[in-house]
């Protein structure tokens, strides 16, 4: 599946992402850098799809279980300070509703370590190469 990306020419850095069928999405720049911050930024969506993996993965294992889980919050908390020297850090706080078993509770956020997009931000091997058309 590709992702198309295409400058919008009514904000400086305003780009317009199509995703298969979706709805579009829409990027832009903080403030700080020029942009009109009139869409979230690129580091925020990287953030939130560890958020959204995160929570999905809980909810997927939790149904499978057939534990009482009615919903998942997940809170990305980003610390760029250090970005330019090779430190991003992003905390994560889950919140699991309708589970008050402890073990349960642990077990679900140990395996929220295991989604796809956690495992590829910390594990994998990401090779990009850029050309032109």
């Amino acid at each position: 599946m590709a992702v198309t990306v295409v400058s919008q020419r009514d904000g400086r850095y305003r780009q317009k992402a199509q995703i298969g069928e979706f709805e579009a999405l829409f990027v832009d720049a903080p403030h700080v850098v020029g942009g009109d911050e009139s869409a979230p930024d690129p580091h925020d969506y990287f953030d939130l799809s560890l958020g959204a993996c995160k929570a999905m993965t809980a909810q997927m294992y939790a149904r499978r279980k057939g534990w009482p889980l009615t919903g998942v919050t997940a809170i990305v908390n980003r610390d760029e300070s250090r970005e330019r020297h090779g430190l991003y850090r992003l905390e994560v706080v889950l919140r699991f509703e309708g589970i008050d078993d402890p073990d349960q509770l642990a077990r679900l956020t140990e395996l929220s370590d295991r989604c796809p997009i956690h495992r590829l931000m910390t594990e994998s091997t990401v090779e990009i190469t850029t050309r032109r058309e």
